[in-house]
């Protein structure tokens, strides 16, 4: 239940359209619902942080998955699920036909918010083709936040000159995810090039020595590039849920949002 909803049960109870029984219990609900002894849902998650409780579907049954998604549907205009596989898809698929399943970067989601404005300013790179699926779920995240999402993809530093032919398009932006695999070195050099906050995604991508994405992920922590943060490897949604929160805040700040 978000804000906006609370003001309008107040008036409702106000006006007599609504009993004050019935806005107890609908206000019972706010601290979060019991589902089946398996999850307890946050409904007040998008009052305190401006978006809901998001769904990792990962080590979740389809059934568990498909619950949780209705559940959050009844009380949001928007509900998101990441690490969603398209095998937990096709066996979900008939239950929750309003929404919409993206398999690159293995995201499900639901807006009522078609015609929302999106506020501009984040930018999302990758250092190449096959970071993609995790910049992807960065570059949705922030958009179901309300955001307004560039893309810049294939700029790594094995040639530089693609990203320094955008350094316009880098300085436009109120806050860049860098999102790159191998040894991670985008994110450092992103920032040295900007005056604003870049937020690193360390990737999987990459040979042996790579281990995984740890190389990159120790190459962003150990970076010497003022005003970057670093989050975990493959965690596109916390670098696009944190890029969409800087970004307004940014709004706010300058009295436009």
């Amino acid at each position: 239940m978000k804000e906006e909803k609370i003001r309008d049960l107040l008036v409702e109870v106000r006006d007599g359209a609504i009993s004050i029984s019935d806005a107890v219990t609908m206000i019972k609900q706010l601290p979060y619902e019991e589902v089946e002894g398996y999850a307890k849902l946050d409904h007040h998650r998008a009052i305190r942080r401006g978006f809901p409780e998001v769904i990792l579907a990962q080590g979740k049954t389809p059934q568990q998955v498909t619950e949780i998604f209705k559940r959050l549907m009844e009380k949001n205009d928007k509900v998101l699920a990441t690490l969603v596989t398209e095998d937990v898809f096709e066996q979900i698929r008939g239950q929750l036909p309003r929404a919409i399943y993206l398999p690159v970067p293995k995201v499900l989601y639901f807006s009522r918010a078609i015609d929302e404005f999106k506020l501009p300013g984040v930018l999302v790179a990758t250092g190449g083709t096959a970071d993609i699926p995790i910049a992807e779920e960065a570059a949705i995240t922030a958009e179901l936040m309300g955001n307004e999402v560039i893309r810049l993809y294939d700029v790594g530093v094995a040639g530089i000159h693609r990203l320094l032919s955008q350094n316009h398009v880098l300085r436009a932006a109120n806050v860049i995810v860098a999102v790159a695999g191998m040894e991670g070195a985008l994110a450092s050099v992103i920032t040295g090039l900007v005056s604003v906050p870049v937020i690193a995604v360390p990737t999987s991508i990459g040979y042996g020595a790579s281990f995984n994405g740890l190389a990159a992920l120790l190459a962003m922590l150990n970076s010497c590039a003022n005003g970057m943060s670093v989050v975990n490897i493959d965690n596109g949604f916390g670098a696009g849920y944190l890029a969409g929160v800087i970004n307004r805040q940014a709004f706010r700040e300058s009295g436009n949002g």
